[in-house]
């Protein structure tokens, strides 16, 4: 009983910090999203969901939820193949392998404030006065100039060079998961396949890429949520762009919140992330829930 209790006593302030800063607060911009706060003071008339109804109908919201599917398919695309391909090239014993697996880990290490600053720079199309620099140089230095572009600057690919600065940050971290899942593969798994006349292309294709399904399952959902919520690659590579072409939900958030004072709106797109986020994670969940039960 005394064990019970003082396990009890220990848990009740975190599970009443829980409670209040994150359900509370949660349901709180619930019901601001449900009223007409749209200036400094509050207001608190209800408006139902004429908000959501608003926010729908906004050519600004439209486009950033269409950047956000854009953004997580090139982010997802990029780290999950650059990931596996870094793991299979550790995998195979690869010379001088914890030099590269550190070089590779190492953005893990760093914001995305700081990632933001030095893709913008990296990024960066140049001018007329100045000439090239960053990437665009470097194409010019390969003899490859027809490949310059703009980067955050093109309307048409804004988003996609905030995707790129992403990809660089964590394919990494997706190329860990994959390593510690192929060193969990027993060689004589491997060995069986080749001497039933299996090539290493059908041993990955065949017999380790499905082992790995967990661990790709798990990358997409933690990659996926990232990418929901992006915000602060975007502030410190490209605001929202020109013409939007680099705005997110998040961003919009901030921007209608904090500047704008339209604090029911602001509402409407944070309960529209986290809807968002939670039919990503919460399948999930329930299904290593169900697996866990089944072991």
């Amino acid at each position: 009983m005394w064990d019970r209790a003082a396990a009890t006593a220990m848990l009740l302030p975190s599970v009443v910090a829980i409670a209040v800063f994150v359900y509370g607060f949660v349901g709180w911009t619930g019901y601001v999203s449900l009223t007409r706060w749209n200036d400094v003071l509050p207001n608190y008339a209800w408006a139902g969901l004429r908000t959501y109804a608003d926010l729908f109908d906004t050519f600004r919201f439209r486009i950033d939820l269409l950047n956000t599917l854009r953004f997580t398919l090139a982010f997802l695309a990029g780290c999950l193949g650059v990931g596996f391909t870094l793991a299979v090239l550790l995998d195979r014993g690869l010379r001088g392998e914890a030099i590269f697996r550190t070089i590779f880990l190492a953005p893990l290490a760093i914001s995305f404030i700081v990632t933001g600053v030095v893709w913008r720079w990296l990024l960066n199309p140049g001018s007329a006065q100045l000439g090239s620099v960053g990437i665009n140089l470097l194409l010019e230095r390969a003899h490859l100039g027809a490949l310059r572009t703009g980067w955050y600057t093109d309307p048409r690919i804004g988003i996609l060079a905030v995707a790129l600065a992403a990809l660089w940050q964590l394919s990494g971290y997706t190329m860990a998961l994959y390593l510690a899942g192929l060193r969990s593969v027993p060689d004589e798994l491997r060995e069986a396949a080749r001497v039933d006349g299996a090539g290493e292309w059908q041993v990955y294709r065949r017999i380790l890429m499905p082992l790995l399904q967990p661990i790709t399952l798990s990358a997409v959902i933690i990659l996926g949520h990232i990418s929901l919520k992006i915000f602060d690659l975007v502030v410190a590579m490209t605001g929202s762009g020109p013409g939007f072409s680099s705005d997110v939900p998040a961003y919009f958030m901030f921007d209608t919140t904090f500047r704008g004072n339209h604090f029911a709106q602001g509402a409407a797109i944070a309960e529209v992330l986290l809807v968002l986020v939670a039919l990503l994670t919460v399948p999930y969940l329930i299904y290593s829930t169900r697996a866990e039960a089944g072991r």
